[in-house]
């Protein structure tokens, strides 16, 4: 339903804000003390995400629901894509904070935006979602606008922080692809963010205790507000595709590229150059072509 696809826009567009604002504090937070590890960084993201999640799934009442509703996907229980967007998240997680700490964030973002490329490629492959030219296309032209923002110099002086970008967007498109077959399975959204971010504190716990770097209080701080930005991020992406299939909505998840440049500006004193507003045109003709 066209109102659906436009609530899904709506929301994929308000988790593209919430993670640039996630970005940028994951991107002060060394600034303001000693170097802090991407698990740590990982740990205090996920536990406002997870505070957050808690008090929305409480309200009301609400209880874990594993009721499948006209399912026909080869996945047969919400147990399965529940764990699975769990694992290719925090995975992707670790690896992006990684490369943001390592590479320049422009190539580090350029890599992590394949995302909705591999949304929509393992939608279209395990969940049988058809896919159409010009969807590909809208894309493909989205992706060049992100690059044209970015302007990734790809030096190749880490090629393992690289990689490890390539593996965050690898693993946000996969996990984007469970979220969706949640949805498609009417498992609470909120279930999902809380599930998430339970199992990723868990999953970088150990490596916490391991290797803590303390922090000052406005470290403390900047992360908390990574954890909120993080926090709208997950509640707005877990909506877009309860809402919508990815091939309709993806290339409007790069709006993250035009609020980062936005943040860059207000923060950090840069300026867009041509490329850049360039690039910011492509990204909303691509969208508004794919959204008509």
């Amino acid at each position: 339903m066209t109102s659906d696809r436009n609530k899904g826009i709506l929301c994929i567009v308000a988790s593209a804000f919430g993670f640039a604002l996630m970005a940028l504090f994951v991107r002060l937070c060394d600034d303001f003390g000693g170097s802090v590890s991407c698990f740590q960084k990982s740990f205090f993201r996920n536990v406002i995400a997870l505070a957050i999640a808690v008090a929305v799934f409480m309200k009301g009442g609400r209880h874990p629901s594993f009721v499948i509703h006209n399912s026909s996907s080869i996945i047969h229980h919400p147990l399965l894509p529940l764990v699975l967007r769990s694992v290719f998240g925090t995975v992707g997680i670790f690896a992006n904070f990684y490369a943001l700490s390592r590479i320049p964030i422009g190539e580090a973002m350029t890599l992590n935006k394949t995302a909705p490329f591999f949304t929509v490629f393992f939608s279209w492959l395990f969940l049988g979602e058809r896919v159409s030219r010009r969807q590909v296309l809208c894309l493909v032209f989205a992706f060049v606008g992100a690059m044209l923002v970015m302007k990734p110099g790809f030096s190749g002086d880490d090629a393992l922080a690289s990689a490890l970008a390539l593996t965050g967007g690898l693993g946000a498109g996969l996990a984007y692809v469970c979220v969706h077959q949640l949805g498609r399975m009417k498992v609470d959204g909120a279930l999902i963010v809380l599930f998430f971010s339970a199992f990723s504190c868990l999953a970088s716990l150990p490596f916490v205790v391991a290797d803590y770097s303390p922090m000052t209080w406005s470290q403390v701080a900047i992360l908390l507000g990574a954890g909120v930005g993080a926090a709208i991020g997950q509640f707005g992406v877990t909506a877009a595709y309860r809402y919508a299939e990815p091939r309709s909505i993806a290339a409007f998840d790069y709006t993250n590229v035009i609020f980062t440049a936005l943040f860059g500006f207000m923060f950090f004193s840069q300026v867009p150059d041509l490329l850049s507003v360039a690039g910011f045109a492509v990204i909303l003709l691509a969208a508004l072509r794919l959204r008509s």
